[in-house]
């Protein structure tokens, strides 16, 4: 089973069974994001934890194996790189072009010249309540990596 067919599997089991990606980070014990980038294929699960996502969805049996199979393997991490019609991507792809070479600027002066790990990385989505319209509180937590001399 390839990573897109397990998605498929996956987000379908999981509306199935009327589950939400805190459910998920529950019965694996990660966070909902890293969960669902997992579901998404875009990252691999260590075998107890995939074992865990694919019986708290009631995959069980040849399917289950294969599905967990999936969740493990490496995956090629690739995105469509046209801008995203679905306005809630293209809003962050909006939030980069805007802000990126801001930020960029902003953690070289706090780090010095280096990036943002991209592996070394969590990633936490909350919801603030306010007055005036609910707001999405993104956190991005990466290591610095400074670029070295030679």
């Amino acid at each position: 089973m390839d990573k897109l067919e397990m998605h498929h599997t996956l987000m379908a089991a999981k509306a199935r069974k009327g589950l939400s990606w805190d459910d998920l980070a529950a019965a694996s014990g990660h966070s909902p994001v890293w969960v669902a980038s997992v579901c998404y294929g875009m990252n691999s699960a260590p075998a107890e934890s995939a074992r865990l996502i694919t019986q708290a969805l009631g995959l069980s049996d040849a399917l289950g194996e294969e599905v967990t199979a999936a969740l493990e393997a490496f995956p090629t991490k690739t995105w469509d790189q046209a801008i995203p019609q679905d306005p809630l991507i293209y809003r962050l792809y909006e939030i980069v072009g805007v802000y990126g070479p801001t930020l960029k600027d902003v953690i070289q002066e706090k780090f010095g010249d280096g990036i943002m790990s991209a592996i070394d990385f969590e990633m936490a989505v909350e919801r603030e309540e306010n007055p005036k319209g609910d707001r999405v509180v993104v956190t991005l937590n990466g290591k610095f990596l400074p670029y070295k001399s030679w």
